[in-house]
């Protein structure tokens, strides 16, 4: 395979910092420049994360000298330097899609942690093993900007791929309703508990603009392409409440679901077992060799016992049973800053290379 030049913007934050951790010995990718806001920029790595690393592994040594660069400012000096870049800052929306669409029309392709985008037709949202066919928008998203090979792609909300992946293989039975609570971890706020001590024998029951994105972005993840954009999915209706819960990494989802076609739960369990897609099919370097594992015993997953299965890359599922309100309800986890976030980002950019958008 190739080997990719890649850059990091907003690599001081926590996402940019499990970016940093996972591009240290990947094989295909490179990290050949970072980039944060102007009060990091200018000072190594090292320095402008002095009392900020949340990660329990070191700085990696080969990015720990190198200069951080203004991710606005020095952006031709960032895109003549690298591939394309995983963007994962911490500024107000419209400024997001702004500064993406400048480093896509600057012909550097975007793979992003950010929300900005998600919403725009033409810009896949990928979990690469359920709809890599969304790629193809992107050649009209490169008409629309004018470019040759600038892009943005980016990946869904972290709380979706706890609960999404599992219902996947079911949606052939016409799911028709979804009702999911999630337990999300404080890294999901980019926060530790030296940092939020508050969350320390506390739930809070609000996370802003969650319950919004976990409702609708999986009827884009579910959707179709048509003429040249992404349609959303009509089906199932879903409903969610998003609860910030004292754990360090790991959203966990309870999920009750109703379906036109009832299969006996074996037969479901089966599926999830048997799952796989385009990154298992390609082996793509950070895919799971098993996409969605299955636990038999009473009390799993649990979110620290569970959370890192296969690289913390896997979806873990439980306690599937009939409800009365429902007709089955299950409990799933998944690694938010891995599968969740940086490491998703990871993987798409894998897909696509594998794909050819990248070359």
């Amino acid at each position: 395979m190739k080997q990719y030049r890649v850059g990091i913007i907003g690599a001081t934050g926590m996402v940019g910092q499990r970016f940093a951790t996972l591009l240290e010995h990947h094989p295909w990718f490179h990290v050949e420049a970072l980039a944060a806001s102007s009060h990091s920029a200018g000072k190594t790595y090292e320095e402008a994360l002095a009392g900020r690393w949340k990660m329990n592994m070191p700085i990696p040594e080969n990015m720990k000298n190198m200069v951080v660069l203004d991710a606005e400012k020095d952006r031709k000096k960032i895109t003549d330097s690298v591939d394309f870049v995983f963007c994962a800052v911490n500024m107000d929306k419209q400024k997001a899609k702004e500064l993406e669409e400048s480093y896509a029309k600057s012909e550097c392709p975007v793979i992003s942690n950010n929300s900005a985008n998600r919403g725009v037709p033409d810009v896949p949202m990928i979990i690469p093993e359920i709809n890599p066919d969304h790629a193809k928008v992107i050649e009209t998203q490169r008409k629309r900007l004018g470019t040759k090979r600038g892009f943005i792609a980016v990946k869904s909300n972290c709380s979706i791929q706890s609960y999404v992946p599992a219902i996947t293989p079911l949606l052939d039975l016409g799911v028709t309703k979804v009702l999911a609570c999630t337990y999300q971890a404080i890294s999901g706020a980019g926060r530790t508990f030296d940092t939020w001590p508050e969350m320390i024998d506390n739930v809070i029951p609000f996370i802003g603009g969650e319950e919004g994105k976990s409702e609708n972005e999986p009827l884009k993840i579910w959707g179709h392409v048509e003429n040249g954009v992404i349609v959303n999915a009509v089906k199932p209706d879903i409903t969610t409440q998003c609860l910030r819960v004292p754990v360090s990494d790991g959203h966990i989802a309870a999920v009750f679901v109703s379906m036109e076609k009832k299969i006996p739960m074996d037969e479901i369990i089966s599926r999830w077992e048997n799952y796989s897609g385009e990154p298992q099919k390609l082996k793509l370097p950070s895919a799971p060799k098993q996409f969605l594992h299955y636990f038999r015993e009473k009390d799993r997953p649990q979110t620290k016992l569970d959370r890192n299965l296969e690289n913390g890359m896997a979806v873990s599922i439980g306690r599937l049973r009939p409800d009365s309100q429902y007709d089955y309800k299950f409990v799933s986890l998944s690694h938010n800053t891995l599968r969740g976030a940086a490491g998703g980002g990871v993987l798409m950019a894998e897909l696509l290379c594998a794909k050819g958008y990248l070359g």
